[in-house]
């Protein structure tokens, strides 16, 4: 009832200007405006980001400052509107104005181009812009995705025939998954491991992290065959070849390979229906050997408390796909309770908007 009350104040516009002419209500009024102005603005921000990377400007700035004319004339634009961009960039952080009318990168912006995969994943957000120019639309789900044809590895092994796309993904989710490593790798344990199974491992991104931190541990990837073809060069890259044993195969399909005392799912569930969820778990159950762990690693949703990067980004690119979905830690252990795991464990993250990560034991 007070919630009804309150909601009916703040929904008052006669309330709404007399809260900024009171101390103490007049910082609660300008922070909910800016934060509502911000979520309004976010497809602006957005195509920023998407311009400023587009025309490679944190680079051409990384090391020096540049009048706009300069970065103008480098990048094939009207000075007048790269002006615009430029203050824009400013405007969000990722770049600095001074005084003199130049601009540079700021630690925003250097941070940028520090981030394994963040500019890939930027241009790839074309694709899940055309899905969301009538959202209401989509929400009502009457389009076909782009999403679901750019991904199309998420229908099994026939739909991944076009080496091409499976070298677009590969190549998306090697870049990303750097970081997703890094925090998955900070939360589990595998000392105590003899072989380690990455299902679904793509070209082996997350197998090349846990060789370097695990010198002594045998590796198996198991993926569909066109991804192999990138895992097999990739690995041999890195040196890891002689240490990675490649499994060919769908997971819808086929069964998983035994011989491993772990196996992980790192950012594969939330690819997925529940159905192709609980067959997936349960084909892990039975690969495992008793007292076998099971670690899964992706962006989770937060459940009763909502989250703001996986119940919005991750849970619409997720809807965008049409295959999966962002669940939370919960609803992974139910479905892995019922799958027969034991001592699941959910374990606290460094960046939730990075990854979430999830250990469990076969009984």
């Amino acid at each position: 009832m007070r919630q009804n009350w309150l909601l009916k104040l703040a929904a008052s516009r006669r309330f709404q200007c007399w809260a900024t002419r009171v101390p103490g209500l007049k910082r609660i009024a300008r922070a909910e405006g800016a934060a509502l102005f911000d979520i309004a603005a976010g497809f602006v921000n957005s195509q920023v980001l998407m311009a400023l990377i587009d025309l490679r400007i944190p680079h051409i700035l990384e090391q020096e400052a540049l009048f706009p004319k300069q970065v103008a004339d480098l990048c094939a634009a009207p000075p007048e509107r790269m002006q615009v961009l430029l203050q824009a960039g400013a405007g969000l952080g990722l770049l600095r104005r001074y005084r003199n009318g130049q601009y540079g990168l700021a630690v925003r912006g250097a941070s940028l181009l520090g981030v394994p995969g963040l500019e890939a994943m930027v241009k790839h957000h074309r694709v899940l812009y055309a899905d969301l120019v009538d959202p209401a639309e989509f929400i009502r789900g009457g389009q076909n995705t782009e999403l679901a044809r750019f991904w199309p590895y998420v229908f099994g092994a026939a739909g991944a025939t076009d080496p091409t796309v499976a070298a677009t993904y590969s190549i998306l989710m090697a870049e990303s998954q750097i970081l997703v490593a890094e925090d998955t790798l900070r939360r589990i344990d595998l000392t105590k491991t003899n072989r380690l199974l990455d299902v679904g491992g793509g070209s082996g991104a997350f197998l090349k992290a846990v060789g370097v931190a695990y010198p002594k541990l045998k590796l198996s990837l198991f993926d569909l065959p066109a991804v192999l073809d990138d895992a097999r060069q990739s690995l041999f890259e890195s040196g890891l070849s002689g240490r990675v044993r490649l499994h060919s195969g769908s997971f819808q399909d086929d069964t998983l390979p035994k011989g491993a005392d772990a196996i992980s799912l790192i950012r594969v569930l939330y690819d997925h229906s529940d159905s192709t969820v609980r067959h997936l778990l349960s084909a892990v159950y039975a690969a495992l050997p008793p007292a076998g762990q099971l670690i899964i690693s992706e962006p989770m949703s937060g459940g009763d408390k909502p989250e703001r990067s996986t119940d919005v980004y991750f849970a619409i690119y997720t809807l965008a796909m049409q295959t999966g979905r962002t669940r939370s830690p919960e609803e992974i252990g139910r479905l892995l309770a019922s799958a027969g795991f034991s001592n699941i464990r959910n374990q606290k993250v460094f960046r939730p908007f990075v990854t979430s990560v999830i250990v469990a034991t076969r009984g």
